[in-house]
């Protein structure tokens, strides 16, 4: 494993840790996330307030509170009316970084780190079909577990953020943490981009990454619905 890369100033970007916060959850809401989680990995698509409400009542769980839980703990996205536009590490909307599970479901992670994350989370092999910014060139990883396939081979993940510490992850970093062709082409976008903390991750260290940040956030807090989300 190379050494890890970052922006001259030494500010690196705030570790990611959705599978810590997830940790912390009540289990009632860990319920509702997992909930959440293995609805979008059936469908591609987010569950709907009907829907989370139909999981939660089945489950004796309240569904605002358990929703509020898990916006404050930064693992899902509302918007005004409390429909999910995402639970990390997918998106409700399509983004650059399109996955294809084995079950031939099509859906969208948030970002780089998110999509190399699903294979070790749902336990199935993941085609990453994703697009470097700025010039749209096509990088595909084939992702089983701990193992992948990357195309180009040359590919890394420049893992980016904004400065401001207090924003939600929508904001702060998932437009910022990308697939790139080669460490050249990442270190130039990074280049052009002073306001934001980066670190540069070879293939070994953003799959790494990507499987503790996600890879256990399905592992059974207790006793699971009753009613599945479909």
């Amino acid at each position: 494993m190379t050494k890890q890369q970052t922006n001259p100033s030494g500010n690196q970007p705030v570790p990611l840790d959705k599978c810590q916060c997830a940790r912390r959850l009540s289990r009632p809401s860990r319920l509702v996330h997992q909930a959440i989680l293995r609805s979008f990995a059936r469908t591609g698509q987010a569950p709907s307030r009907a829907d989370l409400q139909r999981v939660a009542g089945a489950a004796g769980v309240e569904l605002d509170p358990a929703l509020a839980e898990l916006d404050h703990a930064d693992l899902v996205v509302l918007d005004r009316r409390g429909e999910l536009l995402a639970a990390y590490p997918f998106s409700a909307a399509p983004t650059p970084h399109r996955l294809t599970l084995a079950s031939g479901v099509s859906v969208h992670a948030m970002c780089a780190i998110d999509a190399l994350g699903v294979s070790a989370m749902l336990g199935q092999p993941v085609t990453v079909i994703s697009a470097q910014p700025d010039t749209g060139q096509q990088v595909t990883v084939q992702v089983d577990g701990d193992q992948a396939t990357w195309e180009p081979p040359t590919a890394v993940v420049l893992v980016a953020a904004t400065r401001d510490c207090c924003a939600p992850s929508a904001q702060r970093t998932c437009g910022y943490i990308n697939f790139f062709t080669t460490d050249g082409a990442a270190l130039a976008w990074a280049g052009d981009r002073p306001e934001l903390s980066w670190a540069l991750l070879d293939q070994p260290q953003a799959l790494a990454t990507a499987i503790a940040e996600f890879g256990p956030l399905l592992r059974d807090p207790g006793p699971t619905p009753s009613s599945e989300l479909s």
